[in-house]
C-alpha cells in the first residue's frame, strides 16, 4: 500500500494549519513547512508513478483506475468551488443590513473586470488552446510539437499567476474589508492554488515528452493533467463571469 495518500493529506493540512496561524499570528513556519512536506510527497509520489509507467505495470484496469480517480477528484473540487459559489451569491443577491444592503458592500470598490482579469481569461483560454495542440500531437507521434505546446502551456500558466499577484497588490481592499473581501480572496486565491498545481502537473508532463516517456497510444499523465487544466480554465471563466463581472 502506498504512503503517499496519507502524507499527502498530513502536509495538506499542515499548510492550511500554516495559512490559518499567518492569518492571527503572523508566522509563515507553517506554511514553509507544509509546502516543502507536500513538495516533497507529490515529488515522491509522482516518481513512483512514472518507475510504475515506464516498467508496464499501467495495464488497461490500473489506467481505467487512475482515470476514474482522477474524474472523482475533479468532481469533488467541483463541489469545492460550488460551496463558494453559492456563499458568494448568497451573500450577493440578499445583503444584509451589515453591508449596506448593496452589492458590492459600501466601501468597496471592485476590480475592473476588463483591465486584468479579462487579460487573465485570454490567457487561460490560449492555455487551454495550446495544451489541447500538445495532446493532439502526442497523440498522432509529434514529439517536438507535444513539447512545444506544453512549454507554451506552461509559461502562460506561469504568466496568469504572475498577472494575478499584480492584481492582488492593485486591490483597493484586502480579506479582512467585509464578505466581499473574503469570497474575493478566497475564491481567487484557491483558484490560483490550482493553476500552480496544474502547471506543476504539466511540468512533469513536459519531462517525460521530452525523454520519450509518452507514446501515441500511452500518454496517461498527460491526459488526466489536460483534464486537470481544463477544469482550472473553467472555473475561472465562472469567477470571471460571476464574481468579477457580474458582482461588480
Amino acid at each position: 500500500m502506498s504512503p503517499w495518500p496519507v502524507l499527502c493529506s498530513v502536509s495538506s493540512v499542515c499548510l492550511v494549519v500554516g495559512f490559518v496561524d499567518w492569518f492571527y499570528s503572523g508566522s509563515v513556519v507553517l506554511i514553509f513547512c507544509g509546502v516543502v512536506m507536500l513538495s516533497l510527497v507529490l515529488f515522491q509520489w509522482w516518481r513512483d508513478i512514472v518507475r510504475e509507467s515506464d516498467q508496464g505495470w499501467h495495464t488497461s484496469y490500473v489506467a481505467s483506475n487512475i482515470r476514474l480517480g482522477m474524474v472523482l477528484f475533479i468532481v469533488s473540487e467541483i463541489f469545492f468551488f460550488f460551496s463558494f459559489f453559492w456563499a458568494f451569491f448568497s451573500c450577493s443577491l440578499v445583503p444584509g443590513i451589515e453591508i449596506g444592503g448593496v452589492w458590492p458592500p459600501v466601501g468597496i470598490v471592485p476590480v475592473n473586470p476588463f483591465g486584468l482579469p479579462l487579460l487573465n481569461t485570454a490567457v487561460l483560454l490560449g492555455s487551454g488552446v495550446s495544451v489541447t495542440w500538445a495532446h493532439h500531437a502526442v497523440m498522432f507521434g509529434d514529439r517536438k510539437e507535444g513539447v512545444w505546446g506544453l512549454l507554451v502551456t506552461i509559461s502562460l500558466g506561469v504568466y496568469f499567476t504572475f498577472l494575478q499577484v499584480c492584481e492582488y497588490f492593485e486591490c483597493s481592499f484586502t480579506i479582512a474589508d467585509s464578505v466581499y473581501g473574503s469570497l474575493f480572496y478566497v475564491m481567487t486565491g484557491f483558484h490560483g492554488v490550482h493553476v500552480v498545481l496544474g502547471t506543476v502537473v504539466l511540468l512533469v508532463a513536459l519531462w517525460r515528452c521530452f525523454n520519450f516517456g509518452f507514446s501515441t497510444e500511452r500518454h496517461l499523465g498527460l491526459e488526466v493533467g489536460i483534464w486537470y487544466w481544463h477544469f482550472v480554465d473553467v472555473v475561472w471563466i465562472c469567477l470571471f463571469l460571476c464574481v468579477y463581472w457580474w458582482g461588480s
